[in-house]
């Protein structure tokens, strides 16, 4: 065992290089005072900074991005928690079949999910782009809700919510009352993993995209095949910055272990 040891250091630590060297280039880019995207930059400045937040299209497709993550989010939440709880506590045969026919969208390519529903509900129902595209996000993260507040209920003790019926609460307001605090690590975790897959997705969204209606990512994959300015730059620091922010917050309110800690359980 003692052997291995030095092989799986060596093999996390060359992981760690492939993902933090390419965030370093680019961070390191963004400060340029260049104009165009060099390594090693010409110069310091935060002249692209400015740029990115004065640049139009970036920052309304941050505004739709922001719109879409936090709706497919709770459209996730609000699906996902039902399906949970009859998996878990429910006496559904085949249980083990149906979470996995839930989990199911996690395997299938995002492309073959878009080409779906640009079929069956923009030509075929006639759904607008907006629309189609927030069903496609909520198909997408609706697994992450169903795995993450599936394994924090199976950390829980189902005699807790026993209890709280035997003593004459109501299905709905055990429900309220017990269960939904004792998940509240998961549902944040679950939002929060749904919330930051559906805001960096770049397939469904750019299959599914129209010109009235157009994400972050999509965006900036647009502007780099026609420019070269470090503008793309310094907007991903300034999306790393809101997301280091995000996992500050994530930890100092409910922490790390709560919210990632049961889902591989």
């Amino acid at each position: 065992m003692r052997s291995r040891r030095p092989v799986v250091a060596s093999l996390a630590v060359l992981g760690y290089v492939v993902m933090i060297v390419p965030l370093v280039f680019i961070v390191i880019t963004a400060f340029t005072s260049g104009s165009t995207l060099r390594f090693p930059p010409e110069g310091w400045s935060l002249r692209w900074f400015s740029e990115a937040l004065a640049y139009k299209p970036f920052m309304t497709s941050l505004v739709s991005s922001l719109q879409l993550a936090v709706l497919s989010a709770v459209f996730a939440l609000l699906l996902g928690v039902p399906v949970a709880l009859a998996i878990h506590r429910g006496r559904l045969p085949g249980r083990s079949l149906l979470e996995g026919l839930f989990l199911s969208p996690l395997i299938v390519p995002e492309l073959v999910v878009g080409l779906a529903l640009y079929q069956q509900f923009m030509i075929g129902l006639d759904l607008d782009n907006l629309s189609t595209l927030l069903i496609g996000h909520t198909v997408l993260m609706f697994p992450y809700a169903v795995r993450v507040t599936g394994a924090s209920l199976a950390l829980m003790d189902p005699a807790v919510e026993d209890a709280a019926r035997g003593l004459g609460a109501s299905p709905l307001r055990t429900f309220f009352t017990v269960t939904l605090p004792l998940l509240r690590p998961g549902l944040f975790s679950a939002g929060l993993l749904s919330f930051i897959t559906s805001f960096n997705n770049v397939p469904l969204s750019l299959l599914l995209q129209s010109r009235d209606f157009r994400t972050l990512p999509v965006t900036m994959l647009d502007y780099v095949q026609q420019n070269y300015t470090p503008i793309v730059a310094s907007t991903s620091v300034l999306i790393l910055a809101g997301t280091v922010v995000i996992a500050i917050i994530a930890e100092r309110t409910v922490g790390f272990a709560k919210i990632f800690g049961g889902i591989n359980a």
